[in-house]
This record gives C-alpha cells, sequence and structure tokens, in this order.
C-alpha cells in the first residue's frame, strides 16, 4: 500500500534496530482517512471470504479493524487486555508476551460475541513475534470459530511473528513489510 508507505517515511520514527514508532498515524493519534483507506484495503482482500466478524486486540488495532469490519459490514469485536470487574467470568483468557511494553498480559474475548458460527478476520496493527496475534488465534480456535485470515497494517520480516503463522497454514495479509531498521532507516520488502 503506497499511500502508507509513504506515511511510514514521513511520519514513522525509528527508535531501534528492532522499533518503529507510528504514533502519529496509527498507535497515539489516528489519522481517519488513511484508516479508512486501510479498512477498504484489507475489505478488498477478504470480502470473498465471507467474514461474520473481525476481531482485534484493543488498543491500537481497533481503528483500522472498526474501518474493515464498517467495509465488510460485519461487527467489530475486539479482546481485552485485562479483565475488568464487569467482563463475562466464563470469558476466553490468553497470556502473551508484549514486545513492546515488555510484559506479560492476559487477552479477555467475551463468548458472547465470537462462535462456532462464525468466520472470523483478525486485524491487527504490527506483528512483530506475533504474541499477541498467536494468542488471539487460540481463542478463536477455542470457539470454534473459522479463522479466515491475519489483517496486519505493518509486517516487521526479520522478526518470526508473521512467518511463523504462514507456517502454520494461516493466510497472512500484510499492508506493508518492514525489510529493516538498521541504520535508523526503513528498508520496505516487496
Amino acid at each position: 500500500m503506497e499511500l502508507l508507505k509513504r506515511r511510514i517515511i514521513e511520519e514513522g520514527v525509528v527508535a531501534s534496530d528492532q522499533v518503529l514508532l507510528l504514533d502519529a498515524i496509527l498507535n497515539e493519534q489516528v489519522d481517519p482517512q488513511l484508516t479508512i483507506e486501510m479498512g477498504k484495503e484489507f475489505a478488498s482482500r477478504f470480502r470473498k471470504d465471507g467474514i461474520t466478524r473481525v476481531i482485534t486486540v484493543e488498543s491500537s488495532g481497533i481503528a483500522v479493524a472498526f474501518a474493515t469490519a464498517c467495509e465488510l459490514g460485519v461487527p467489530l469485536v475486539f479482546a481485552r487486555r485485562k479483565k475488568t470487574l464487569l467482563a463475562d467470568p466464563d470469558a476466553y483468557i490468553e497470556r502473551v508476551p508484549s514486545f513492546t511494553k515488555g510484559i506479560v498480559t492476559d487477552i479477555v474475548l467475551s463468548r458472547k460475541f465470537v462462535s462456532a458460527n462464525d468466520r472470523v478476520l483478525l486485524i491487527d496493527d504490527i506483528i512483530a513475534n506475533g504474541y499477541a496475534a498467536k494468542g488471539l488465534i487460540k481463542i478463536i480456535q477455542r470457539s470454534g470459530a473459522e479463522l479466515a485470515g491475519v489483517g496486519i497494517v505493518m509486517e516487521k520480516c526479520f522478526q518470526s511473528g508473521a512467518k511463523e503463522l504462514r507456517e502454520q497454514g494461516i493466510r497472512v495479509e500484510s499492508l506493508v513489510k518492514i525489510a529493516s531498521l538498521e541504520g535508523g532507516e526503513v528498508q520496505f520488502a516487496e
């Protein structure tokens, strides 16, 4: 997605050889027009797959997942990172490490919002080692729902997450792929 690549070059900040900050367009500030375009792109890639729900993990994936769900005309469901006092006591829970936060968190998804009748599209903002995606996939599998695929805004090809999902036979569609951040420069993969 050329528009996204251009915005990453213009507004992304290479924090290290492992971390690219997209705070200005995705993680702290959301660009509505760009987000709508990303949602349209994911919807076009998965439109013929019979998606009944779009699922993401709070919080940075919500905006793009919402745009995708709107375009597909299906509900958006998001997993929380913490169980609240009002949460479904019988919710699906999966413990996952967070690459960017450096901690282990719980991903919590209410059983009310995903079932064996669903065909699910998982949307996430960035995939590095894929811990959040793998945790959510485990929850989707336990629910009996069918995973149609995973849509990723930015894939870091130099980390193993997306590759491992593809090796499991999971369809992964990334809007942009980053080959390297070495030397403080963003190098896109083909």
